[in-house]
Order: C-alpha cells, then sequence, then structure tokens
C-alpha cells in the first residue's frame, strides 16, 4: 500500500504506508526500551521485534533491522553508505541531524564514506602488532595499579567496579597512546559521556544541548593539542599525523584539521564503548558465577569470555546505513538516502545464527557484529580486546570470590549502552 507524500525538498515522491498496527508496535517498543527496565534488559523486547519479521518499518520513516545474516550482508556491502556531511545537510534544519555535534562528528571517520573514508583510514595507520605490543606493558601496569585500587575498597566492605575500572582503564590506555596529561582524564572521560548522545538513535533536545556544548570543549582542547604538537612534535601518533597529512594536504590548517578530527575520533571511540565492554563482561560473569568458577581454573578462555560479552550484550546495539540506491532488503523496499537501523543487539541474539542465543556461553564459537563490519570494521577494535583481556586474566587471578551486591543501573540510551554502577564484594 502506497501514498503520494511531500518529501523535504517540496517533491512529491511515492512511500510505502506503514500499517497503523505495525507503527503502533514500534512506538510502543520505543516506549519500553526508553524505561529503566527497558535500559537494563532490553532482549525480550528485541525478541518481540524480531517476532515482526527480519525487517520491520521504523516508527519516524526508515526500517529496522533484526536478522543477523541481512545486518551482516548491510554492513559488508558497499551499496550502504554512512549518513555522512552530505546526507545530513540535505535532512534540513531544526533536524537532529544538522546540530553542530551531528555536523561535527559528520566529518570523522565513521561517518565518512569513499573516497574520503579510504584517505583517512589509511592516514590512520594505528593499532598494528607493533604498537600493541607497546601498549601491553602499559596495560598491565595499570590495569594492576587499579586493581589494587579496588582490593583496597573491597577491604572495606564493598567497591563500585565501574567507578575504580571499568572507566578508568580505557581512558589511561588512550590518554597514555596519545600523551595525554593525566590529570585531563577526568574531564575527557566526562566530557564523551555527554558528546555521545549525538549518536543515539533518537536524542532528545536536552541531549543534544548537552553533546553540542561537550563537542565544542572537545575540539577547543583538541585544536590546542594539534597546534602545541606541530610546534613540538615528539614521538606519538599526533605528532606522526600531523607528518603524514603535511604530505597529503598542501593547506597546513586543513592538515592541522584533518588530525583534529582523527585525535577527536580516537578519544571518542576509545573510551565509551571499552568501558561498557569492560564493566558489562564482569557483570555477565558474576551474573553467571559457574562460569566465572570454570574461567578462574580455564584462564585459557578469557578471550572466548571476551567474545561472548560482545555478542551476548555489545556496547553498541544499533548502527545506521543509508540506502545508496533504491533496493529490496529482506522483502521490504528501501529507498535511495533511506535510513536503516541495524539492530546488532537483537542480530546478535537471532537464533537463525546461534543455538540458545539467550545462553551465555563461554565455549560458543565467536560470531558477532559489535565491531561493525566491511570498510567500517572498528579501527580499534585489538585494543578493546587488549584491554579486556588484560583485565580478565589479571581480575579472575586476583578476584576469583568476587561477587555482585546489587543490580547495576544503566544510562538512558539505546543505541549506545552503559552502566552507570556496578557494586561488588568478596564472598
Amino acid at each position: 500500500m502506497a501514498a503520494d507524500t511531500e518529501d523535504q525538498k517540496g517533491d512529491v515522491v511515492e512511500t510505502a504506508i506503514t500499517p497503523p498496527s505495525d507503527r503502533r508496535f514500534a512506538v510502543s517498543l520505543f516506549a519500553r526500551l526508553r524505561t529503566a527496565q527497558g535500559q537494563a534488559n532490553p532482549f525480550p523486547i528485541y525478541a518481540e521485534l524480531r517476532s515482526r519479521g527480519a525487517v520491520v518499518a521504523a516508527p519516524w520513516g526508515g526500517h529496522l533491522v533484526t536478522g543477523f545474516d541481512l545486518c551482516d550482508r548491510v554492513l559488508r556491502s558497499r551499496d550502504w553508505l554512512e549518513p555522512d556531511a552530505r546526507w545530513r545537510e540535505r535532512q534540513g534544519d531544526g533536524t537532529r541531524w544538522t546540530a553542530p555535534s551531528s555536523r561535527e562528528m559528520s566529518r570523522t571517520l565513521p561517518a565518512l564514506n569513499p573516497p574520503d573514508h579510504t584517505l583517512v583510514r589509511r592516514s590512520a595507520g594505528m593499532f598494528d602488532r607493533a604498537s600493541l605490543e607497546e601498549l601491553r606493558g602499559t596495560l598491565n601496569r595499570v590495569t594492576s595499579r587499579l586493581l589494587d585500587t579496588l582490593a583496597e575498597r573491597l577491604h572495606d566492605g564493598k567497591a563500585d567496579f565501574n567507578a575504580l575500572v571499568g572507566e578508568e582503564l580505557p581512558v589511561a590506555a588512550i590518554g597514555h597512546w596519545l600523551g595525554l596529561p593525566a590529570a585531563d582524564f577526568p574531564r575527557l572521560r566526562d566530557l564523551t559521556h555527554d558528546q555521545v548522545f549525538t549518536q543515539e538513535l533518537l536524542p532528545s533536545a536536552s541531549q543534544l544541548a548537552l553533546s553540542d556544548a561537550a563537542t565544542a570543549e572537545l575540539r577547543g582542547y583538541f585544536t590546542d593539542l594539534v597546534r602545541r604538537r606541530r610546534a613540538h612534535p615528539g614521538d606519538d601518533p599526533v605528532s606522526r599525523w600531523i607528518t603524514v597529512w603535511d604530505g597529503l594536504e598542501s593547506d597546513r590548517d586543513k592538515a592541522d584539521e584533518a588530525v583534529y578530527f582523527l585525535t577527536l575520533f580516537v578519544l571518542l571511540a576509545a573510551l565509551e564503548t571499552t568501558s561498557t565492554l569492560l564493566s558489562t563482561m564482569t557483570l555477565l560473569l558474576l551474573e553467571h558465577p559457574r562460569q566465572w568458577e570454570w574461567l578462574s581454573v580455564h584462564p585459557d578462555l578469557v578471550p572466548a569470555a571476551v567474545e561472548e560479552t560482545l555478542r551476548y550484550d555489545p556496547p553498541t546495539h544499533v548502527i545506521s546505513r543509508v540506502a545508496s540506491r533504491d533496493c529490496v532488503l529482506g522483502g521490504a523496499e528501501v529507498r535511495k538516502d533511506e535510513m536503516v537501523h541495524l539492530m546488532v543487539g537483537a542480530a546478535n541474539r537471532d537464533p537463525a545464527r546461534h543455538e540458545d542465543p539467550e545462553l551465555f556461553n563461554l565455549h560458543r564459537r565467536p560470531a558477532h557484529l559489535a565491531f561493525s563490519g566491511g570498510i567500517h570494521y572498528c579501527l580499534g577494535a585489538p585494543l578493546a580486546r587488549l584491554e579486556a583481556q588484560t583485565l580478565l586474566h589479571q581480575l579472575v587471578r586476583r578476584f576469583p570470590r568476587l561477587t555482585l551486591v546489587r543490580r547495576p543501573t544503566w544510562a538512558p540510551r539505546v543505541a549506545f549502552r552503559r552502566l552507570l554502577n556496578l557494586d561488588v564484594t568478596l564472598s
């Protein structure tokens, strides 16, 4: 069924009409996802969504995709694009896509399409085997220090693992790699928490305002950093990026801006999602004490535990793409420039892909979409895995009797998961 409607340019186009029952269902679903219960456990809601089919019309336009194979196909295909700066401009003033923070994010690596994406990704050149080996010693030392602090707090009864470890390790790791002053870490972490709202699925006006303010402050911080590194280069990634971009761009101001966007992207990508991974991994294992006990006896399963966490409850539950041409996806007609939201939190538990997908199982063969796919596969995935494995190896060795005090609370988000606390004790 279809009807003629006006698009944002005033042209008449034929669009599919979402049946009222489907629209009511989708609206109800997202209302439930926004509740405290939905944020703590969205997976029963995802199961209801999957029951409606692998592709479901979104109430605000576009489609929601829940099937693993379809999500994987979209992520790997060059026919599906990032909502880049040009696409965002076409959405018109007054939309979330033209908010200052959204405009800024449209110029970072994750929002670029080829050929711009190809050039910037090649210029980044980070987290190869050599750089990870350089970081391994630092990660071991920082992790040990953070767990020392955790042990001191546990001596007095209980401690917030999220605040003491989950939030601290990623900012220390990326801050050390970028050569940032440790005194700046708390502020950068807080700004990242606010900035990520512009990347949410349906941010509110107040959330966008927080993101706009945080983005402006981060721009000031990192443009000043690039300026100082240009004046006094060292053996650090920012200095190396300046050298690379001086060879790619004759205009020094444009070269410095490219380095700024790379540095901003690295910080944002390395902090928020990795913090969530570390705390969620610990939460899941404490909720499954037999798995925790098995892991303490069989530490060789640490990598498997990290991968199963990424499948079972990934840091990012939604990835959005835009159709480059009219097409059919899972039986649904999708028009050029129309957006699809890949519900990877649901897709990772697709029973067509995984047997007993609701079971947290360290012996499962890894298969998840937590790091996206295709040309946009996460550049920081090796570092995130190394941080998680380093932490878990030390954690199960030093705290075999660690237990959960209470269920944690979660930030008010749908796409980007974030624990607000994780209270633990020793049994």
